[in-house]
């Protein structure tokens, strides 16, 4: 700590990021010993975030993120989409193609920011805001490949035919980013996904990875 920040609030920042990581929740005590202060403590930051709607205990007193991290969720995906962007206009000029950055959202897969190319003269309409399931398309199954981590990972998803008749995708996950599930790609109408291409999104979801950091 230093004397420009606030020791009351880095503590109750830690406290969202503690109950953040758990799908169980923790105890006062649990989070006592995790921040290395006594209960009083915890148990003043806990009402505080409760106010706020921020976190919430459950009939046997474990906390939990609350609701009310929802209302400042709402706000990331602009400032992620920003952040994207220029990778993205630069993925869609150097391709060809539509380039877009989709996330997670529950099971499903969320494009949050499309960039289609400039130069062509056809390319897949794909709108900001489209959903999909995780498990169909190369955008979601990138994703979901980052989750298992494999060592034979090429680091980049392929496939055709899963979201559009005739429309083959590319995406690598982002990774190294906390707190963001996602992956960047691009969708156009081929037959196969030419070799380039792979490494091409690997080099966007990095920029794009290093933009967010």
């Amino acid at each position: 700590m230093t004397a420009e920040t606030s020791q009351t609030l880095d503590r109750g920042l830690r406290v969202l990021k503690l109950l953040a990581d758990t799908d169980h929740g923790l105890t006062v005590t649990e989070l006592s010993h995790k921040l290395g202060v006594n209960r009083t403590v915890v148990y003043r930051l806990l009402a505080t975030l409760e106010q706020h709607a921020l976190v919430r205990r459950d009939l046997g007193g474990r906390a939990r993120v609350g609701l009310g991290v929802l209302r400042l969720g709402r706000q990331v995906h602009p400032l992620v989409r920003e952040a994207a962007m220029p990778a993205l206009r630069s993925l869609a000029e150097d391709i060809g193609a539509t380039a877009h950055l989709t996330l997670v959202d529950g099971a499903e897969a969320l494009a949050v920011a499309v960039v289609e190319p400039s130069w062509t003269d056809y390319h897949v309409a794909y709108r900001a805001g489209f959903r999909h399931p995780l498990e169909r398309g190369a955008a979601g199954k990138a994703i979901l490949s980052a989750r298992q981590q494999r060592a034979d990972d090429p680091g980049y998803t392929l496939t055709h035919g899963e979201l559009e008749a005739g429309a083959c995708g590319a995406a690598a996950p982002l990774l190294g980013v906390t707190g963001v599930e996602g992956s960047v790609g691009v969708v156009m109408l081929a037959e196969v996904v030419p070799e380039r291409v792979g490494a091409r999104v690997v080099d966007a979801a990095r920029e794009v990875a290093e933009a967010l950091r």
